[in-house]
């Protein structure tokens, strides 16, 4: 008989990282015939794009409601227990893990990221819900050692993005790709060595820059094109926003080189084998650069542009290709619950 199953995460919200993972969950959901809701920030949209049921995230009644008809809840994936992005979002999807295991439901927390936990009550939230989950897999070795040095039982598991079939890479394009979000660390220094070498680098290419996350990434890239173009007025430039992950990923897929920010453009573009440079806005960039052996830039702006740009073009896209074909996900910790 097919399972029913929930599922809670930062759906809805048009980040690019998040609705790739929710894809994945999806594919895989439907491919063991199970029938699946959404709790989404924008239900209608989540309902026409993954062709499945979808309720309001912020609408209590609604999610209680829908757990009621559920057998399992799959909890993430991304880093949703954690009260660094806000205390409120933490007790959110506590909240809902709660209300899952209250109505006797089987409860996965998919390929997490465990904190951080900046007080003893966060914490003390998070090890309590973890303790009454059915299956705990977590994205990074750190969230791993932290449920460890609970008592509670975890298993380490790559990015299900990994196992996305992606298109082939269409060399030569003459295309760069430039993702770009704000964020605290973000300043002028950066942006502006940045378009010095990119202009230096790539005068005749045109160069596409990626807002993944509309509300957060589009001011960023409008600051960046008017830099560039500052620089080179002949220079095309095009701003990319508002598209699905496939779109996305097709797009990146024709780029010659691409250099990115976001954790999961640098997977994408890895596993495409499009030649990457990481810009380090976050330490889960910095590890995944550094296992790929893509060269990476601080947010500091005093790193060696030179050699790092060199490092890129000299990137082999069969090697980058090779390094996320050997990062397969593991889908079968999951059946046992989900059959």
């Amino acid at each position: 008989m097919p399972k029913n199953v929930a599922i809670s995460g930062y759906y809805g919200f048009d980040n690019f990282g998040d609705e790739a993972i929710l894809a994945c969950i999806v594919d895989y959901l439907r491919f063991q015939g199970a029938n699946i809701a959404i709790f989404s920030n924008n239900p209608k949209k989540t309902s026409a794009m993954y062709q499945t049921y979808s309720v309001k995230n912020f609408n209590l009644l609604s999610v209680f409601s829908t757990l009621v008809n559920s057998d399992v809840l799959i909890s993430g994936g991304g880093s949703l227990l954690q009260d660094v992005t806000s205390f409120k979002s933490l007790v959110y999807y506590s909240l809902v893990i709660k209300m899952a295991q209250a109505l006797r439901k089987k409860v996965i927390i998919f390929a997490q990221g465990i904190g951080p936990l900046k007080s003893n009550f966060s914490e003390r939230i998070v090890k309590d819900v973890l303790s009454k989950a059915d299956l705990i897999t977590v994205r990074d070795e750190k969230s791993l050692e932290r449920v460890k040095n609970w008592g509670l039982n975890g298993i380490l598991v790559s990015d299900p993005v990994f196992s996305i079939d992606l298109p082939p890479h269409i060399q030569d394009t003459g295309v760069v790709g430039v993702q770009l979000r704000d964020c605290k660390t973000m300043n002028d220094v950066l942006l502006n060595k940045l378009a010095d070498k990119i202009i230096e680098e790539f005068p005749d290419k045109k160069v596409e820059l990626y807002a993944f996350q509309k509300s957060i990434d589009l001011k960023i890239c409008k600051l960046f094109e008017k830099m560039l173009k500052l620089r080179n007025p002949a220079i095309q430039t095009e701003i990319l926003h508002s598209m699905n992950q496939n779109d996305f990923i097709m797009k990146i897929s024709q780029l010659d080189y691409f250099i990115a920010m976001r954790f999961h453009a640098v997977l994408v573009a890895i596993k495409c084998g499009v030649k990457t440079l990481a810009i380090n806005y976050d330490t889960k960039v910095m590890k995944l650069a550094y296992e790929a052996l893509v060269p990476i830039l601080t947010m500091n702006g005093d790193d060696d542009y030179d050699a790092a740009f060199e490092k890129m073009k000299a990137l082999e896209p069969s090697k980058l290709i090779e390094f996320a074909n050997n990062k397969p996900f593991e889908w079968n910790v999951f059946d046992s619950i989900l059959r």
